[in-house]
């Protein structure tokens, strides 16, 4: 499923217009964004929870040469499934 057609399955499950679905969807995503860019961890109770975490320096190898190369320490989302989601999936 893409953005459109989650947009499409929002309008029709709430009863909304297509653009006031997008409007919410893009409300959702800036506030989760803005919440995980804080370094808060964003909890839907039933579906699941968004966190960042912190992936260290590791060392990788370039597939094309097979030489050995550092990968920098980043931060990496991560999303838990809740116990609703997972039942149902």
């Amino acid at each position: 499923m893409n953005k459109a057609q989650l947009i499409d399955a929002v309008a029709a499950g709430a009863g909304l217009t297509k653009v006031d679905a997008k409007k919410a969807i893009d409300a959702f995503i800036a506030a989760t964004t803005d919440a995980l860019k804080a370094g808060d961890r964003v909890a839907l109770i039933g579906f699941g929870s968004f966190s960042v975490s912190e992936r260290g320096k590791r060392t990788g190898r370039n597939p094309q040469t097979g030489k050995e190369i550092t990968i920098p320490a980043k931060k990496v989302v991560k999303f838990k499934a809740g116990a609703e989601l997972a039942d149902a999936v």
